[in-house]
């Protein structure tokens, strides 16, 4: 199986790699930058090399500047883009990534043509609907990484303040990638018991109820407030990449939640990309999971759907690209 990473010079892309050449799924990596980034390149090739004789692991990795070494890739990981600061929000970010996403969309079609492009790049939504309608792909074949890193990191969360393994908390955040994500506690289960059984001091473990609202505030934050401190994002999203990427090859039909192109499927939203759960396998996207919502979660859903399809609408509107 062959993957390539798009902007494998910067943070999130050079520890996706690292992250994947470990995995067995995957037997030949490629890495892409841009002509002058190539030797930066080169050097995290060299080091993941050192790091996998240590282990004991052979991949074939190979870096370039020249695009079509993406040829007969499995999955093209697209991470090029202007990375967020601290104070900016995702959305200051889509016209300027939206250019490269669209150009990168492109010649992924040309080059790649029966690739499965998972993107990175932020507002992860909005560059979802790009890479997809610029490519012509099917909408299963192009998904972005969105909520899955949502979810894991609230599973965190609530793992640490119930003092449990992370593996037994069975929740999910869908919705916009962003302040208007939706964690659906209706569903939220600890070691398959409903949340709501976890409502009171227990005298075994000393938890007190959780408070939701700070809890998914702290998810919201958590980007922002890892880039203030060390200046970007990369483990946590690498290894979520390396997630969703070893699902596929594996077709493993895993319940994951990406960016997805809806037609109806979840309230009746259409054209538009939205953070929902999936089926993921060999063949990307095998079907969107309907899923059922209190009145609360129903309501911000649909905001947060309007709010992504509005901020779509006005990058279509000022768009420089075609498609």
């Amino acid at each position: 199986m062959k993957v390539s990473i798009i902007g494998a010079s910067g943070r999130v892309g050079s520890e996706a790699a690292f992250c994947l050449a470990e995995e067995n799924s995957v037997d030949e990596l490629t890495l892409i930058s841009r002509k002058n980034s190539i030797g930066k390149v080169e050097g995290h090739l060299m080091d993941i090399n050192d790091a996998l004789a240590a282990k004991g692991v052979d991949v074939k990795i190979d870096s370039s500047y020249e695009l079509q070494a993406i040829e007969d890739s499995d999955i093209v990981v697209l991470t090029s883009g202007v990375p967020r600061t601290p104070d900016m929000e995702r959305m200051e970010l889509a016209e300027i990534n939206a250019k490269i996403t669209a150009q990168y969309s492109e010649q992924i079609a040309e080059i790649s043509p029966d690739s499965i492009i998972l993107v990175v790049s932020n507002p992860v939504d909005v560059m979802t609907y790009v890479a997809l309608k610029v490519s012509g792909f099917e909408k299963n074949r192009v998904i972005g990484l969105g909520n899955h890193l949502d979810s894991l990191r609230l599973r965190n969360l609530m793992a640490k303040h119930f003092n449990v393994h992370v593996s037994e908390i069975h929740t999910r955040v869908i919705g916009q990638h962003g302040p208007h994500m939706v964690p659906l506690i209706s569903l939220t289960s600890i070691g398959g018991i409903p949340l709501e059984s976890y409502s009171t001091w227990d005298y075994f473990t000393g938890y007190k109820s959780l408070d939701i609202k700070d809890t998914i505030q702290k998810v919201i934050n958590s980007g922002s407030d890892i880039i203030r401190k060390k200046g970007a994002t990369e483990y946590g999203p690498a290894f979520a990449i390396s997630n969703l990427v070893t699902t596929i090859l594996n077709d493993e039909k895993k319940i994951l939640t990406v960016s997805a192109y809806l037609e109806g499927e979840i309230e009746g939203i259409t054209d538009i990309c939205l953070g929902v759960p999936v089926k993921l396998g060999r063949k990307g996207i095998e079907g969107i999971i309907p899923i059922s919502m209190s009145e609360t979660e129903k309501e911000d859903f649909m905001n947060a759907a309007e709010f992504v399809k509005t901020s779509t609408q006005e990058l279509l509107n000022n768009k420089t690209f075609n498609f």
